[in-house]
Order: C-alpha cells, then structure tokens, then sequence
C-alpha cells in the first residue's frame, strides 16, 4: 500500500461528450466505429498515465527501466504505429500482469518480470501490449467496468462507491479472447521483425498460466486474495490451445535465422530486483501489515481474505460479510473533523474524541446505507490513518464486534523485531551444483509452504523439473 490518492480515469465520462465517427484502424486499415479521433486517443493517453502513476509507483531502477524501454522501442518501431511516442514503464507493483494505454503507454510490473527468463520473453509481453495500441482496442471495446475488490455486499467504508467506477484497474483488466489473440497475432509479427523467435510468446503464456493456477491455489489455502494475474493468459493452457498457436504461427516466415533469446542477460538485469511485498507497500507477514517505511503496524484477523491494493489495505471475513479498511488520511491533527467532515453516515452516528495506543484519535459509530459501521482516524507521525469496518447487517455485526475493534485497536508504532520482519525478499542468482534440487533450495527459501512450486516456476521448471549442473537460477532470498 503506497496511500497515493485514489484518482479515477474519467473514461465513460470522456467518452459520452464525444462525437461517434469512424476513423481510421491502423492494423488493418479499415474503418472502425469509435468514440476518439486519434489525436483525443493521444489524450486520453497522457491523462490516464498521471493516473497510473499516482496509483503505481515506477519502480526506482534506472538500468531496469532504460532496458525494458530499450526493447520496446526496438518492437515499437517495427509496428504498424511506429511514429507514436512510446513509453516503456516498470511498475514497483508485486501483481504478475501487464497492460497499455491509449497513445503509446505500455506498463509491466516488476511481479511479471520475476517469472520470466529471457529477454525474448519480455519482448513477447511488450509486443501483446504494442498490439493492443496499435490495434486500438481501448477504443474499439466498450468494457464493463469491475469491481475493485469486494463486490456487492460490501463496498468501500471511506470512499462509498468507487469500487464501481472505471479506474486504473479497468486499464489492467485486460480485454475479451478476440482482441486478445489479434494482440499476440500483431505481437508475434513485431517479435519476428525485431529479431526474436516469435515462439517465445507462447513460453512466457504457459508460465504465467501455471503461475496464475499456482497463485490461486495459494491464496484460498491462506484466506488471501490473490495476486492479479495477466490478462493475457487465458483459461486453456496454451499447449493445448490451436487457435492460439495458429495466430503466433502466423509470424514463422518473418522469423530470422539465429533469434535472439538474452537469457543470460536478463537474469543479470533482474539480479537483487524486490520478490513480492515492497517497503513502499507495507510488507504482509502472517496477516500483519508491518510498514517500514511508515513506522506503524496493524494486525489484520486471521483466516481473512487479505488485498495490500496502491491505495488501501483491504480485509474480508471468511463469509464476505465484513470488511476491514485501511487507508491514509489528511496530514494534520483534526481526526474528529476529519470524521465529521468526510464520512457520509446516515443519520444518529456518533463521533467521540480519544487515544488509539497512545496517539491521539477520533471514533465513530453508526451505519452507512443501513450497514453497521466502525471508524476511528489516529493521528501519527503528522498523518491521519482511518482505520473502518463494516459489515452486511447488525446480526453479523454483533459476531465480528470483537475482531473488528481488536483490528482497530491493534494498530501501532512498528517494534524493533517487525521492522526485522518487514524485510523484503529479493531476486538472487546461484549456479546450480551436482546434486542440488528444488527441493533442496525450498529448504531455505524464507517463502511458504509452496516455496518448491514458485522456485520451479521462477525457473521454467514446473512443474517437476530438476536443475542442471552449471544452470543460473533465480532464487528468493
């Protein structure tokens, strides 16, 4: 959670003032039936990218960020819109996804390039977004926004409404199988083009499909939402998926005689890069939030569904009938104002004045659209944090009375032995000695129960292969 300001793309609303006309489609020349002229799509573009970048951090590695940059501009340039001014970003987002925006905007997060291993695969993730902007398919779709995380029984407590609005996560959602396969038709091509085997696309699908399989099983085995995955990766495994293989198959004449791979490279790129939650997020551990970086920790209910989101930390009971919200505050001393100002409660809510572990903090009581409510705002370090719970009906409210308000009420200055916890995984590389196994490596790797699983997928050896004497591995350390 980096507590950036919850900003909204404002695209249906754009896009209802616009005139319908038909313009021109890049890709196949003909005429398509959109919203935007080209240069309101360069727009769109721009504005959306201050919105990204106010709910995604850029990751701070210069040598990373001008190396993906390098190969997408390589790909860029051998696309059917070589003349837009691409932008190449990698997010410092443990989510295992990809996305593009209108005009040339293309992101990839640092949780995607952990599980690849050559630079031809990062260029066949590059090139599926290139194809979707060339393609236009942000203009030529009509998506549905999606629920940003609870669905309907609960919303949000501090913001009401905004899990229903189109946003960031709309960009990153990804589009239907048609669009899909024409990216990675289009994708495949400027693979080709720029020198790589256009085969690898299909690699990098069948691990981000095992990766997605694994995350999900992970996740309901610990009451944790899981990490969002590509949207890309479709429910056939791509082995087994014809259509798919037509359309890469497609770019085989194009391809050159010796394609670059750059594995060894690429490892050496992501070599130290950050394994899951950052400082700047707040690290999870055992349904604890410890923040670094921030100074505090908060205890979260075991056995609830946990989501560390850009802008709020989320926790769901087991039922989905209750909900815990984090979220930063304003920056001053006024949490009763800030109580009383900003939360829309319906009528006879109270609101009191008091001390959250020793710092100075304002409660609040009462129901939002007839859902019993908990909030208190504490005041640290000269930052306000509201802390709320809800839940579907009083009856519920009356089970989880207790956890909600021990959540609350856990808050706190972070100890010197959490902040020893809050310490980040990374990215290192070994070589791999006779003998040595996956299993043997799981053995001291500080992930879970399924550190054997993720090392293998991190290595293209899932699901049982072995390493090889003299092999480079990624491992977590």
């Amino acid at each position: 959670m980096n507590f950036s300001l919850f900003r909204r793309i404002a695209f249906i609303a754009l896009g209802a003032l616009l005139l319908t006309h038909c313009a021109s489609n890049p890709v196949s020349g003909g005429k398509d039936l959109v919203l935007m002229s080209e240069q309101q799509e360069l727009q769109l573009g721009a504005q959306a990218r201050q919105d990204i970048l106010r709910e995604y951090a850029a990751l701070e590695n210069p040598t990373l960020q001008g190396y993906v940059n390098a190969i997408g501009q390589k790909l860029a340039q051998h696309s059917h819109r070589p003349d837009l001014q691409w932008t190449f970003t990698v997010l410092d987002s443990a989510d295992v996804n990809a996305f593009s925006l209108p005009g040339g905007y293309v992101y990839i997060t640092r949780g995607l390039m952990a599980y690849l291993n050559s630079e031809a695969e990062l260029a066949g993730v590059l090139g599926h977004e290139i194809g979707h902007v060339t393609a236009r398919h942000g203009m030529r779709q009509q998506r549905a926004s999606t629920a940003a995380g609870q669905g309907a029984v609960l919303g949000s407590v501090l913001m009401p409404g905004t899990d229903n609005l189109a946003g960031a996560q709309t960009w990153a959602a990804g589009y239907g199988r048609a669009h899909e396969l024409e990216a990675y038709r289009l994708g495949a091509h400027y693979l080709a083009k720029s020198g790589y085997d256009p085969q690898a696309m299909i690699a990098v699908i069948g691990v981000l499909k095992n990766q997605a399989l694994l995350a999900a099983e992970q996740a309901r085995r610990e009451g944790a939402d899981p990490r969002s995955s590509y949207h890309g990766t479709f429910d056939t495994h791509p082995g087994n998926d014809a259509r798919l293989k037509q359309v890469v198959d497609e770019a085989n004449p194009t391809r050159v005689a010796s394609p670059r791979e750059g594995h060894a490279e690429y490892l050496q790129k992501i070599d130290g890069l950050v394994f899951g939650d950052s400082p700047a997020q707040g690290i999870v551990r055992n349904h604890a939030l410890l923040h670094d970086k921030l100074g505090f920790a908060i205890q979260f209910p075991p056995g609830w569904r946990l989501s560390n989101k850009a802008d709020r930390v989320l926790a769901r009971s087991p039922q989905g009938d209750a909900l815990l919200e984090l979220q930063q505050g304003p920056k001053n001393n006024q949490p009763l104002a800030t109580l009383q100002n900003g939360l829309k409660l319906d009528a006879g809510a109270r609101f009191d004045s008091g001390k959250l572990s020793g710092y100075p903090a304002a409660f609040s009581a009462g129901t939002q659209q007839g859902k019993p409510v908990v909030v208190a705002s504490v005041v640290f370090n000269g930052t306000q944090y509201l802390i709320a719970g809800m839940t579907r009906d009083k009856p519920v409210y009356d089970r989880e009375r207790a956890t909600l308000r021990s959540a609350i009420n856990s808050f706190h200055a972070i100890t010197p032995e959490e902040r020893r916890s809050a310490r980040p995984n990374v990215l290192k590389l070994v070589t791999a000695k006779a003998g040595m196994t996956m299993a043997s490596l799981a053995k001291t790797s500080p992930l879970n129960a399924d550190a054997e699983g993720q090392l293998r997928l991190l290595n293209h050896l899932y699901p049982a292969g072995e390493p090889t004497p003299g092999q480079r591995l990624k491992i977590v350390q």
